[in-house]
């Protein structure tokens, strides 16, 4: 029995030798696997300078001028946001829901860890990961959570170390910002501030406890706990939070009840490169920066150049958001009447009788056809697919449309469609408040402000007068309003056009109805190379050729040109150079670099403030006039309507004192266009947008835009405007000659 005995105690003495030296392999060949993987036997661990400065890719945010957000360039939608910003209903759903003991743990929570492995066991699969060890893994092992267990195992011993080190290298609330700002939330928003922009139209900062729970709900499945794919699941999801934050005392219980009995409450705003406000503007100025940080040589500190979808710069804009609303808002109230007018005017007629060629060429230049030919297709396997049905998505003003449609058909259908673009800036700084490039960036990407150039007509009329009363000429002066050869400058040139009125008009009634053969007269005293020359220093950058035609606006340019052009006049002939970009800065608010306006005297001030006067006729009397009796604008307004051959292009151009407009209307090609002038010239095509967007920007007085007249230049004006006082003492109104007499000529 004795041996007996003794054979047991020593069996067990060796089972526990055994027993203990198994938990002392475990444990050493567990220290051994993590010493390896600190190591980076198992892959590269961050640096402390990477942890200093963990990557992620983070959206570059657009600023308007009152520093409100105007939109963003991403590859993943993440903008950060600083702890304070965020609600404290967003840290105590995720702490409740993902890592109660978040603050007593140093970034591995081993009480959490053994009751987990127990949980598992048993068959309640649970997580054991904190809150920073999923930071860890989302910052730096560059891949997703690994479903295979060999691969788990080493990437979870990772986490494990960078856990530690995230926790002696920052504190709890720098960590649980971190997360916050890197975590997808689905709908292609990364990090809180981007969430809460996307499903409900707000702030980190005003998030309720509702919204918070369903926001940090999202975090177990951005697609199964979809608020918008699986409302439903996600409610569901919501009210489990909601209990746990209550469970927590993070709210009360009666609160956490009530809130379950609401909906999700979503205002749903995706985030897309093709929505929101002055999508043309921001895809012109994102090549603007690329370009400029070439040019200038501005890279990272390692030598890499910058990337806008990736980098989060800090951009700053002269845009006003309200001003943008505003012009956006006129454009589509306007540009929905002008098109159905446009399909009534061509109703049972074939607007591509003798213009069959543009179906082609629209055809080649379209994405379809690029794709079938790289397919391989011949060019009558393509002409058949083009004539095949097939469904699609088109642009129409009540909203996009599913329809079945042969693609040829939707050429034709797009080719008819009015396009329109507007700018308005601030004549004195050169500040662009508002951009609008086209009618549908989804649809039309062509930026037609600055990228795209059109014949002006009229509107150029203005520089060859201005060259007129710069060379002495008075706006009393008046010349017979009768047909008119120009000659001296290679063939003689008579302009075609007709009579608003006969006899003798001064020129300042010749602007303001626009006529062609006292404009041509005027050519005819001063030149078209000082005209031209005009042209180009108060900021025409395309081609103004020294032809008499030129006064006619024969010459093609673009509305930001133009509109800065016109800005000279009411800046007391100085032209500020139209400005849109004042400064960008890299993340962490260094300036990278910094724009001001080039600067130009272009005219004498006195010449710049009689065609302040000029212009002012246009609508008092002229062209224009229909902004004072249809839209009730009686404040001084100068502008000048423009209307190329055929009614191709129909342009308004418009001062203020404080507001400059350029406005272009017509269709994709000049041979599709209205069959009458009284539909198709500028002032029914493009007039009756700035007449709706003035309205708008006068009736709030939180922008500052007066209604008060132009400023005159230092010393006052020397030239007399009042045409009448050349009459006073003659008895008579006094004829063409004994006027220009008395004018001195």
């Amino acid at each position: 029995m004795q041996k007996k005995n003794t054979l047991l105690t020593e069996d067990i003495k060796r089972y526990n030798k055994y027993f203990w030296n198994c938990v002392i392999g475990v444990v050493a060949f567990v220290a051994l696997i993590i010493i390896a993987t600190g190591f980076g036997l198992f892959g590269e661990l961050p640096s402390f300078r990477d942890l200093e400065n963990p990557k992620s890719n983070l959206a570059s945010v657009i600023y308007a001028e009152d520093k409100t957000e105007l939109g963003t360039y991403y590859v993943q939608n993440r903008s950060n946001v600083r702890f304070k910003d965020i609600s404290p209903n967003v840290i105590n759903a995720l702490v409740a829901t993902e890592d109660v003991r978040f603050l007593d743990h140093s970034g591995i929570d081993f009480k959490r860890t053994f009751s987990i492995i127990i949980y598992n066991l048993i068959g309640k699969k649970q997580g054991a990961s904190t809150i920073t060890q999923q930071l860890a893994l989302n910052l730096f092992s560059g891949q997703a959570r690994e479903k295979s267990t060999l691969k788990r195992i080493p990437q979870k011993l990772k986490e494990l170390i960078v856990a530690v080190k995230l926790e002696r290298n920052y504190t709890k609330e720098e960590i649980i910002t971190m997360y916050l700002n890197t975590v997808d939330f689905g709908n292609n928003s990364f990090g809180i501030k981007a969430a809460s922009r996307t499903y409900f139209s707000t702030t980190p900062a005003k998030l309720d406890p509702a919204q918070a729970a369903t926001l940090i709900g999202i975090l177990k499945g951005t697609s199964l706990y979809s608020p918008t794919r699986n409302p439903e699941r996600s409610l569901g999801r919501r009210n489990l939070i909601l209990q746990k934050m209550a469970d927590e005392n993070f709210i009360s219980e009666d609160e956490a009840q009530k809130l379950k009995q609401n909906s999700l409450g979503l205002k749903f705003n995706p985030a897309s490169h093709s929505e929101g406000l002055a999508t043309y503007f921001r895809a012109v100025l994102k090549k603007d920066i690329q370009q400029t940080l070439k040019e200038l040589s501005i890279t990272k500190a390692d030598g890499t150049p910058y990337d806008l979808d990736r980098d989060g710069l800090k951009i700053y804009t002269t845009i006003n958001t309200k001003m943008q609303r505003y012009a956006e808002e006129a454009q589509k109230e306007y540009m929905r009447t002008l098109q159905q007018e446009f399909n009534n005017h061509w109703k049972g007629r074939n607007p591509f009788k003798g213009n069959e060629n543009l179906i082609k060429q629209g055809m080649k230049r379209s994405d379809r056809y690029r794709a079938l030919v790289e397919e391989g297709l011949s060019e009558s396997e393509i002409e058949k697919n083009f004539n095949t049905p097939t469904d699609m998505e088109i642009f129409s003003w009540r909203g996009n449309i599913d329809t079945v449609m042969k693609p040829i058909d939707s050429i034709r259908y797009y080719k008819m469609i009015l396009r329109n673009s507007m700018m308005s800036m601030d004549p004195k700084t050169g500040a662009i408040k508002a951009w609008v490039g086209g009618i549908n960036f989804e649809h039309f990407k062509y930026d037609q402000v600055k990228m795209g150039t059109r014949q002006v007509g009229s509107t150029a009329k203005p520089f060859t007068y201005a060259v007129g009363i710069d060379n002495g000429y008075s706006p009393c002066y008046q010349v017979n309003n009768v047909p008119y050869t120009v000659t001296g400058y290679g063939e003689p040139w008579t302009p075609r056009g007709h009579v608003a009125k006969q006899g003798y008009l001064t020129l300042r009634q010749a602007l303001a109805l626009s006529q062609n053969y006292i404009t041509a007269w005027v050519m005819q005293q001063v030149g078209p190379e000082s005209v031209a020359a005009l042209a180009q220093r108060m900021g025409i950058t395309s081609n103004v050729p020294p032809y008499p035609s030129i006064a006619l606006g024969s010459f093609e340019a673009s509305v930001y040109d133009m509109t800065g052009a016109y800005s000279t006049f009411v800046n007391h002939g100085v032209w500020t150079e139209p400005m849109y970009l004042t400064r960008v800065e890299d993340k962490n608010g260094n300036v990278l670099f910094e724009r001001k306006p080039k600067v130009v005297v272009a005219l004498n001030p006195q010449t710049a403030y009689v065609m302040t006067y000029m212009l002012k006729g246009v609508v008092e009397q002229g062209t224009g006039v229909r902004l004072r009796y249809r839209y009730g604008l009686t404040n001084p307004i100068g502008g000048k309507t423009g209307t190329t051959n055929d009614n191709s292009d129909g342009w308004f151009m418009a001062i203020t004192p404080q507001l400059v407009t350029g406005i272009w209307t017509g269709c994709e090609d000049r041979a599709i266009h209205f069959r009458s002038t009284n539909l198709g010239e500028g002032a029914n095509t493009a007039l009756p947008i700035f007449a709706l967007f003035i309205k708008k920007v006068y009736a709030d007085s939180s922008l500052g835009i007066t209604k008060g007249d132009f400023e005159q230049p230092a010393g006052g004006v020397t030239t007399v405007l009042d045409c009448n006082q050349y009459h006073q003492g003659t008895g008579e109104e006094g004829s063409s000659e004994n006027l220009n007499e008395r004018l001195g000529f």
